[in-house]
């Protein structure tokens, strides 16, 4: 499998925003959505996304570059017993060869270490050890079959809407495989969340992987998150804001109306309960209604109005800032 940096294009030493704007870029060209008829590019999309899964990671990254973890993130098997075999990564080696403990090897003195191994091990032919050489090793000459594995993990990001991560609105995701299926939001969503999905990876001997859901929750045009509350910039008219009185404000769940108290300034906030996020412990967030008064600019009554108003020019305002 290739090296996960020359999955991503990008060199061993890229900084986060490199690997994070190569992922992006590929993303972009390799989504499913993108590629039905391309099977190939839907797996090179697994792949690149499992690649920056674990490169966006500190610590997965840290840890694939001391060579601890392969390229699906899976510890890699001690003395090099693993896909390079004995030998690969520092398992057998020429050093390891009996005849350089002078068994029976040319150069070397002979001598016999059964009754060593039988010591250590105490499994000697003498104890029912059984059979020649290395008996006393408790079975090491039937080396019995590796533990079969489950195939690998595949990542997958998805795109939730703004007001569906709110709300926690059922989601719909296709796999690789080409099946579609819905997923739950869980309380407490937020971007970066993972959702298991057990039994949805790639195939292997032992059963299938997993798909791990990244949740990238959009940006909205109006609303804002602020911890579990929701926080909306409202533009209200002049006589809404001197008059007081009832608007229609939008949430996530749909619109409501909201009552404005009479003399309302810009910069007045305003509570709208339960609309916010649904935190972890099951109580939702509040929405945070800040009011823009808005004045008209070319209304000749209202400057002649003020021209001619009892109020002009008394008071300061901006008394509390120190001007």
């Amino acid at each position: 499998m290739a090296d996960l940096y020359s999955q991503l294009g990008v060199a061993r030493g890229a900084s986060e925003a490199d690997i994070k704007k190569a992922y992006r870029k590929l993303a972009k060209e390799l989504h499913p959505d993108r590629n039905k008829d391309n099977p190939a590019a839907s797996d090179r999309f697994s792949k690149v996304t499992r690649a920056y899964d674990i490169l966006a990671d500190k610590d997965k990254r840290a840890q694939y570059d001391r060579g601890e973890i392969d390229e699906e993130g899976n510890p890699r098997m001690p003395f090099g017993f693993g896909r390079g075999g004995p030998g690969a990564g520092g398992g057998y080696s020429r050093s390891s060869r009996p005849e350089d403990f002078g068994v029976g090897g040319m150069g070397g003195e002979q001598v016999d270490l059964s009754d060593l191994f039988d010591t250590i091990l105490g499994g000697s032919r003498r104890s029912g050890g059984g059979g020649g050489g290395f008996g006393g090793f408790g079975g090491f000459g039937r080396q019995s079959a590796p533990p079969q594995q489950k195939g690998a993990d595949v990542a997958y990001r998805l795109p939730v809407a703004f007001e569906d991560a709110a709300a926690l609105k059922e989601q719909r995701v296709t796999l690789s495989s080409g099946k579609t299926i819905s997923i739950k939001l869980p309380k407490g969503v937020e971007e970066g969340t993972k959702i298991r999905l057990a039994g949805q990876g790639q195939p292997g001997p032992a059963g299938n992987g997993d798909a791990i859901i990244t949740i990238a929750i959009q940006p909205h045009r109006f609303f804002t998150r602020e911890g579990d509350n929701i926080r909306l910039d409202l533009p209200v008219r002049l006589d809404e804001a001197v008059e007081g009185g009832k608007v229609k404000v939008p949430t996530v769940d749909g619109a409501v109306m909201l009552s404005i108290p009479p003399g309302s300034s810009s910069g007045k906030v305003l509570r709208l309960k339960g609309k916010g996020f649904h935190a972890k412990n099951g109580t939702r967030g509040d929405q945070l209604v800040t009011l823009m008064v808005e004045v008209p600019t070319d209304d000749a009554e209202l400057k002649r109005f003020v021209e001619g108003w009892s109020g002009r020019g008394k008071g300061n305002p901006r008394a509390s800032l120190g001007v």
